[in-house]
């Protein structure tokens, strides 16, 4: 059996094929990178990036901005003999372009040297640790990620991109009511114009802004959360299908634990995510959700069932957005959902059912008692572009009996149909304007 190659490590030479990247931050480069930069025949990297540096009055300049010319440029140079350098932003292997470097052309013939990462500054300034942070990036990638990652979580840094920075940040989470952030736009943190701010959610969609490196977004407090052992995301609850008691309800209207697990299953919540809890009653299912960290909306047209909604996502730590009002015309302003949920029943229910798959990009999940209510419920998932399947589900709990003995007691059955979006149809529908705009393209690195 062989031993695994070891790590590459740091060259003295940067030529023989390698390719340097050097981090740039507030630091001075270190007299080394300078002697590197003064041997390059070729240095890529953002404007900015090379009209601050120090370069050879012979090497050959490529600014960065659709990545595969200045990687074709790097391979030629390598081709040639020559000694390409890349200057990046901070830490290049933190959302930056050692991934697309090593993809191309394999993580042996790099050299990173790192500064500080954009993230780190920044937290920094605040004087907050970040091990407890969600960093999301909306650069080169759909910017509804980063927007419901500031939904759900509560200390969130997103590194911005044109068409999705602070102004549309804020846009998308004032169309969620009830979910409370205050922003921190971080512009050219460790440059000259460099500028700190806090605004909330309304200043900020109100501004023009220039590029910044990153927006912090965080509930209101201190920012300090309890110590943990592992960084980012919270990882999965340590339950789920939580029993009915664990919410506040009426009259024993809450999706039953049995029939809330097979529901959570097909919507599949996760981080990054939003999902709509529709007829939402005690809201038992949109809490679930935010517990595996998506970022949830509650629909409920009854007041009283609001006030139960906000209490119980109180009671379990999580943010749920609460929208009093009747399905479907209390969707239409709604950011549009990855998954839905659709509970209870009545007249109206084929009509709300495709007005959600309309706008969902992934699934959609509908329980219902009624047997005469779905054929039509079938109709408006298929309708929609969505692959239909379901199940009858019934589910018996063992009950005492008198002498220490149990019998089976029956709930009753539940109609379960889901609906899911082919795999070559992610985004069928336009998305609302505050969360579309320019995107990058794929695999561009951090400004």
């Amino acid at each position: 059996m062989t031993s695994p190659p070891a790590p590459p490590g740091r060259r003295t030479d940067p030529g023989g094929g390698a390719i340097t990247v050097l981090g740039r931050g507030r630091h001075p480069l270190p007299p080394e990178d300078t002697a590197t930069l003064a041997a390059a025949t070729l240095v890529a990297g953002a404007r900015r990036h090379l009209a601050a540096a120090p370069l050879p009055p012979a090497a050959r300049r490529v600014v960065l901005g659709p990545l595969a010319p200045a990687l074709d440029a790097v391979a030629a140079e390598l081709a040639r003999g020559g000694r390409p350098v890349v200057l990046a932003s901070g830490d290049p292997g933190f959302f930056g372009v050692v991934r697309a470097l090593a993809e191309r052309f394999g993580p042996e013939r790099l050299e990173v040297r790192p500064d500080t990462s954009s993230v780190a500054e920044a937290f920094a300034r605040l004087g907050l640790p970040w091990d407890d942070a969600v960093v999301v990036s909306a650069h080169g990638r759909a910017p509804h990620t980063a927007y419901n990652v500031c939904r759900a979580h509560r200390k969130t840094a997103v590194l911005t991109a044109p068409g999705a920075g602070p102004a549309e940040l804020a846009a998308a989470l004032l169309r969620t009511p009830g979910i409370e952030r205050r922003l921190i736009v971080a512009s050219d943190l460790g440059g000259p114009g460099e500028a700190v701010e806090e605004l909330d959610p309304a200043e900020a969609a109100a501004r023009d802004w220039p590029a910044v490196n990153l927006v912090l977004c965080l509930a209101p407090g201190g920012g300090l959360g309890p110590m943990r052992a592992l960084a980012g995301a919270p990882g999965t609850p340590d339950g789920w299908a939580l029993p009915e008691a664990a919410f506040e309800h009426r009259d024993s209207m809450v999706t039953k634990a049995e029939v809330r697990a097979l529901a959570l299953a097909r919507l599949g919540p996760r981080t990054g995510e939003l999902v709509w809890d529709v007829g939402a009653g005690s809201g038992s299912v949109a809490v679930e959700c935010a517990r595996f960290g998506a970022a949830a909306v509650a629909v409920e047209q009854d007041a009283d069932g609001v006030a139960r909604i906000r209490a119980n996502a109180r009671a379990h730590g999580v943010d749920v957005s609460v929208v009093h009002g009747r399905a479907p015309g209390a969707l239409a302003g709604l950011p549009a959902p990855d998954a839905v949920f659709v509970g209870g029943g009545g007249g109206d229910l084929p009509a709300v059912v495709a007005a959600c798959a309309s706008r969902a990009r992934r699934t959609v999940v509908v329980t219902l008692a009624a047997l005469d209510r779905v054929p039509a419920v079938r109709e408006a998932l298929t309708a929609a572009g969505l692959t239909c399947d379901g199940v009858l589900l019934q589910a018996s709990r063992l009950a005492p009996l008198p002498g220490g003995v149990s019998r089976l007691a029956a709930a009753n059955p539940v109609f379960v149909l889901w609906g899911r979006r082919p795999a070559t149809d992610p985004h069928p529908h336009p998305r609302p304007a505050a969360e579309r705009g320019h995107h990058p393209a794929p695999g561009g690195t951090h400004p």
